[in-house]
Parts: structure tokens; C-alpha cells; sequence
């Protein structure tokens, strides 16, 4: 399988993902990628309002193997790692690897959606 190359495109409320290679739409239901709500924000919302959280912002996923609600949680925080917006969801994070890449997608009212995809994805500059 060919390494994913995804065009972020301009919306109202962040990014549409496109195809690099055949220039399709990807939906966000794609096997390839995924596309997770941000769990825990409301306790983080001064934080997740920032603009180190607005979509296109690469960000960091930091793994809690301490953390003593769920010792597979894993932290979505800015590129700096010095905001945290909230945590991957609890039945996703398990599956995580460790080395993906993530990525501000959408900001809705209340909440964002974050891109995540393995690390030898290439995600083009928004357009």
C-alpha cells in the first residue's frame, strides 16, 4: 500500500482532507486515517480555545502510562507541549502506536477534531 499523501482545503470550520495522489475528496471515515472527537475538553476549554489548538496546528499526542483513570490514555496536546486540549478517546487510544502524526482538523462549539495518521504520512500545506 502507498504511503498516504493528504491536501488539507479550506472550510468554514477547519479542513477537508483530499487525495494528493488521485485529487479525490477522503472522507473521514477512511480505513487510513483517523478523525477523533478531542474527550475531556470541556475540562480544558481556556487551554483548547488557543490558537496552538486552531485547525491545520500540527500537534503532539503524548502517551499517560501513569495516569491513574486509564493507563493506556494518551494526551492531545499543542505542538509545544505546553497546552493540553484533552485526551484521544478511551476506546482509541489502545490502538495507537506511539509515533503518529496529528493534526487540528475542526473546531466546532465546544470541541475539536483532531486528524491523526501514521508518522510516514505526508500532509500538504493548507490550500
Amino acid at each position: 500500500m502507498s504511503r498516504l499523501r493528504l491536501w488539507l482545503e479550506r472550510a468554514e470550520h477547519g479542513y477537508r482532507l483530499r487525495d494528493a495522489e488521485t485529487d479525490l475528496p477522503v472522507r473521514w471515515e477512511d480505513e487510513r486515517l483517523l478523525v477523533v472527537p478531542v474527550a475531556g475538553i470541556s475540562y480544558r476549554a481556556e487551554a483548547a480555545a488557543d490558537a496552538s489548538f486552531d485547525p491545520g496546528c500540527r500537534l503532539a499526542l503524548v502517551r499517560e502510562p501513569a495516569n491513574e483513570h486509564d493507563p493506556n490514555a494518551v494526551g492531545i496536546w499543542n505542538e509545544e507541549r505546553t497546552l493540553q486540549a484533552g485526551y484521544v478517546p478511551r476506546d482509541v487510544a489502545p490502538g495507537l502506536r506511539g509515533d503518529e502524526q496529528a493534526l487540528s482538523l475542526w473546531r466546532l462549539e465546544g470541541g475539536l477534531r483532531v486528524l491523526i495518521v501514521t508518522a510516514d504520512s505526508w500532509i500538504g500545506t493548507p490550500r
